[in-house]
């Protein structure tokens, strides 16, 4: 059996990648709400809310199982984290609260309304600053400034505001809005809507490809070199261009549902890339998996716990999906 060590980093590795494709196109559904422009810019907005209505709430799990996952399985690296990263965590811990405030808030403003108006913007703006915020402590946790055991205030702020970190930041930004408007292609009621956002994916692939390679150019040669001088690198690298390539021509192609696969793949894609890259680290440049891992007894419970778990929770979060998926389809086709 394999080190349960790894099998838990896996796991946390999978949360993070569902959330990402999940919950990320819920951030960037607040980025184009944000964003929205032209004619059809309330039209736009009163998509996104009914798109993430049913299940921004549930998105969340993936978030919340990777910290339970972290906390229970590498408790060193959750409390090097909690304690080098608490500033940016916080402004994390607000974001998502206050996204998810205004978001419930905004429907009880009545239509049209100030209240409404002034959650709607709440909403966007909190959705567009904390990818940032993730970005930049993916970032932090991968340039290797990072010092666990300091307690220098001023090098606590800057291990996290680097240019490496802004620019990684960026980059989730833009990952996680082109990944929101690919599906809400597939969403929209009107052909003309869904142009509006196939108009708006495309900008955002361009914005991820030019941020993808300022990432690369300004990482250290310890972060490129876990990105191109490892076994898995080329073919990864391989398949992330295809499948932002076909995400590009199937969005040109007016292809919504297949473009939705391939944008979902990319970004699973770039996830598990960085993971490889990462490895054995899970804190750059001192704590690993199996130096921060919790007792073995420990592990291969929390191990059990989530094979029982996900023999649960994928079937009823699928089932979940269906019934949104079917609603919508028949609420389309009497229009």
């Amino acid at each position: 059996m394999p080190e349960t060590s790894i099998l838990a980093a896996g796991a946390l590795a999978l949360s993070l990648n569902l959330y990402a494709i999940l919950g990320g196109a819920d951030f960037g559904g607040g980025i184009w709400t944000l964003l929205a422009r032209g004619p059809r810019a309330a039209l736009q907005r009163d998509t996104i809310a009914r798109v993430l209505a049913p299940v921004w709430e549930a998105n969340h799990v993936w978030l919340v199982l990777a910290i339970v996952i972290l906390f229970t399985g590498f408790p060193a690296a959750y409390a090097a984290l909690g304690t080098a990263l608490h500033v940016p965590l916080t402004l994390l811990l607000f974001g998502i609260v206050l996204r998810g405030t205004a978001f419930v808030f905004r429907a009880y403003g009545g239509p049209g309304g100030r209240p409404e108006r002034s959650w709607d913007q709440l909403f966007a703006v909190a959705s567009s600053i904390t990818p940032l915020v993730i970005g930049m402590l993916v970032g932090a946790m991968t340039e290797g400034r990072l010092q666990t055991g300091g307690s220098d205030r001023h090098s606590l702020v800057q291990v996290w505001t680097t240019p490496f970190c802004w620019l990684v930041g960026l980059f989730a930004q833009s990952l996680f809005a082109f990944l929101a408007a690919v599906y809400l292609t597939v969403e929209a009621d009107t052909a003309a809507l869904a142009d509006d956002f196939r108009r708006r994916a495309l900008i955002a692939g361009l914005c991820v490809a030019g941020l993808a390679l300022a990432v690369f150019w300004t990482s250290n040669a310890a972060v490129r070199s876990g990105l191109t001088r490892t076994s898995w690198a080329l073919p990864l690298h391989i398949a992330t261009g295809v499948s932002a390539s076909g995400a590009f021509v199937l969005l040109y192609r007016r292809a919504f549902r297949w473009a939705r696969a391939a944008a979902a793949a990319q970004v699973s894609l770039i996830v598990w890339g960085w993971v490889f890259a990462q490895y054995p680290f899970l804190i750059r440049p001192d704590l690993t998996v199996q130096d921060t891992a919790a007792p073995p007894a420990t592990l291969r419970l929390l191990v059990m716990l989530l094979t029982i778990g996900a023999v649960v929770l994928f079937p009823a979060l699928g089932y979940l999906f269906s019934v949104f998926d079917a609603l919508r389809t028949r609420t389309q086709g009497s229009r």
